[in-house]
């Protein structure tokens, strides 16, 4: 993921992801079962949940598999205990990288990411150390297609949001990261579908990369977080991604 730019990116790895579907699931499943842990397993009360919730829809999670991971997080025998842990660091030329994790074993979570920062070229750095470069907003993707321009943009600054923006074939609505799940909400009750809908971290500035070597390296490295199941998300400010051929 890469801000503003990113979806193109998205759309490249969708198959891959599409290909992975047990491993979305998973992800997505620990996301629910923090939630519940920490809010109850009613959506209405606990808006942290109702977003997880959101997102394994919009992954097409089915319902059973939701209510399932809700049912087991509430239950009394769950022992999951995941902690949540965010990793810092540069990759090859100084591209700045953080990985969201959520963890039962945060020796092992570490060990992974150290080494996969070191393997390409990069190095992981401490906490604060690239996240100044960086600003939580929400964002939701919307497809183009049959949505007319105009009306969707005075829909979504009424809703609260704070910016609109085009990028290909989809819309991108920017939102306070607290505001995200309320202006989604408002959207999809006027008919709106998106494709995504999450607080990300956008970068300030971008870094670009001049040699195959860095490029090969630093799409290496991201395909190795994206694929361990411990990371959730993964934030960079690599300008030029889709230079990757993977």
């Amino acid at each position: 993921m890469s801000g503003h730019s990113k979806w193109s990116t998205i759309k490249r790895k969708k198959e891959k992801t599409d290909n992975a579907r047990a491993k979305v699931f998973t992800k997505i499943g620990r996301e629910i079962a923090v939630a519940v842990r920490e809010g109850g397993p009613d959506p209405a009360g606990n808006s942290k949940l109702k977003d997880c919730i959101a997102k394994a829809k919009a992954c097409n999670v089915p319902n059973d598999n939701i209510e399932r991971i809700i049912k087991k997080a509430a239950g009394d025998g769950n022992t999951d205990n995941y902690e949540s842990i965010i990793y810092e660091g540069y990759g090859p030329s100084g591209v700045a990288v953080i990985v969201e994790t959520l963890t039962d074993n945060r020796n092992r979570t570490a060990g992974d990411m150290r080494h996969y920062f070191d393997k390409f070229g990069g190095n992981m750095g401490t906490s604060g150390c690239v996240s100044f470069m960086f600003t939580r907003e929400g964002v939701i993707i919307i497809d183009k297609e049959d949505v007319d321009e105009e009306k969707l943009m005075e829909d979504a600054l009424e809703a609260g949001a704070t910016d609109f923006l085009t990028d290909g074939d989809v819309y991108e609505i920017r939102t306070e990261p607290n505001d995200m799940g309320a202006v989604r909400d408002d959207l999809e009750a006027k008919g709106y579908k998106y494709l995504t809908a999450e607080v990300d971290y956008i970068p300030s500035t971008y870094t670009k990369l001049e040699s195959e070597e860095d490029i090969n390296n630093m799409g290496k490295m991201l395909e190795m977080f994206e694929d361990n199941d411990d990371v959730q998300n993964v934030f960079h400010n690599w300008e030029n991604e889709d230079d990757y051929e993977g």
